[in-house]
């Protein structure tokens, strides 16, 4: 079965995805994740390459891309000195989509799209694998697959 044009997720309460949803001007998909830049090897110290992002993906109505805002919290090294590195990432987040009008949590369906930040990817890449379509949300590590119901594999 080959990747759809626009993949559905699912909206999962107080699961991976929660910040995913509908608005004004279209559709939402919203986290807060870790990630390293494209690249990283162990050996380069990771504590200080591994970050944390607030992300806000927004879409039109029919699931085209239409832009992000991706902010970087801090380290994992920066939070274990500071645990409040995760509380700011989070309030980052809320006060994103607070700002969205007539914002409504439910499933959504989007295109992918692919962009680099800070040297990580982020977007929802498509590819194939030995006859098996599949979909993944970076850096989020969320795969998506048959029978293109909107749940995922973390």
């Amino acid at each position: 079965m080959a990747v759809p044009g626009i993949i559905p997720i699912a909206y999962e309460p107080h699961g991976r995805t929660e910040a995913i949803g509908l608005y004004a001007e279209g559709q939402f998909l919203g986290s807060v994740t870790y990630a390293f830049p494209k690249g990283f090897r162990p050996d380069d110290g990771w504590e200080a390459q591994k970050r944390l992002y607030s992300v806000l993906h927004t879409f039109d109505a029919e699931g085209n891309y239409r832009d992000s805002e991706i902010w970087c919290a801090g380290t994992w090294a920066e939070q274990q000195r500071d645990a409040s590195v995760l509380a700011r990432a989070r309030a980052h987040l809320a006060t994103r989509l607070r700002s969205l009008p007539r914002r409504t949590y439910t499933d959504i369906a989007v295109r992918p799209f692919e962009l680099v930040v800070d040297g990580v990817l982020f977007g929802l890449v498509t590819g194939e694998e030995d006859g098996e379509a599949w979909a993944e949300l970076y850096p989020d590590r969320l795969g998506f697959g048959p029978p293109w119901d909107g749940s995922y594999d973390a």
